[in-house]
């Protein structure tokens, strides 16, 4: 992130009298995304919204769902600290911009907050408006100063929330056995068609021919 970013949030968040609890959160989240991004700040005031309703703090165990992979998870992994990496944060993409935080629970189900951006209120901030609608006439960028502003400004009031019961499925016991087309371990219930998913659905690469041991070189 570069510094004029780093003053221009700052003088923004001053200018728009944004309290301290949610500036840090904003500048710490910032500082994780590299850049202030218009899905960022949302997913700020979303997660500070349903940490609130959920009567619950940063620090407590809790879960999130977040329903886009853009900009939101890194709002909620910064402030929750529910990250793909401790099994806490799920990312499932059906389209619409929200998040889901709840807390632990024994069992299938969960109570949670749910808080998405509401299209009725955002009509009232012709910027944030043409943003998130993906007008053709927006060319400001995720991250002009006018569209920041306005989330800003804004703050919860484009959102609603409501209490959900979560679903989840129990952790699986496994155990690990050896994929027969690469080699490699994996846990026996993940193979599919007789291969684990890098040798199946979720191939992401191509093997080059030459010597595989050979170091990089920059």
């Amino acid at each position: 992130m570069s510094d004029k970013n780093s003053t221009d949030i700052h003088e923004l968040m001053e200018a728009c009298r944004i309290n301290e609890r949610v500036r840090g959160y904003i500048t710490d989240c910032v500082k994780f995304h590299t850049f202030p991004a218009a899905g960022l700040l949302l997913g700020v005031f979303m997660v500070d919204l349903a940490l609130e309703k959920l009567g619950a703090k940063p620090g407590d165990r809790l879960y999130a769902v977040s329903e886009s992979p853009k900009c939101l998870p890194d709002a909620v992994q910064v402030i929750t600290h529910c990250t793909y990496g401790n099994h806490r944060l799920r990312v499932i993409d059906t389209g619409r911009f929200s998040i889901t935080v709840n807390r632990f629970a024994e069992g299938t189900t969960a109570r949670g907050v749910r808080v998405h951006i509401d299209a009725k209120k955002v009509a009232a901030h012709p910027t944030l408006r043409a943003w998130y609608t993906n007008d053709p006439s927006y060319r400001g960028g995720v991250d002009g100063q006018n569209l920041l502003e306005e989330i800003l400004e804004a703050g919860r009031s484009v959102l609603s929330w409501e209490y959900v019961n979560v679903r989840f499925t129990p952790k699986e016991k496994w155990s690990s056995v050896k994929c027969p087309a690469c080699g490699e371990m994996v846990p026996g219930n993940t193979l599919e068609n007789g291969v684990c998913r890098a040798c199946g659905r979720l191939a992401y690469y191509d093997r080059e021919r030459k010597a595989m041991s050979q170091p990089l070189v920059n």
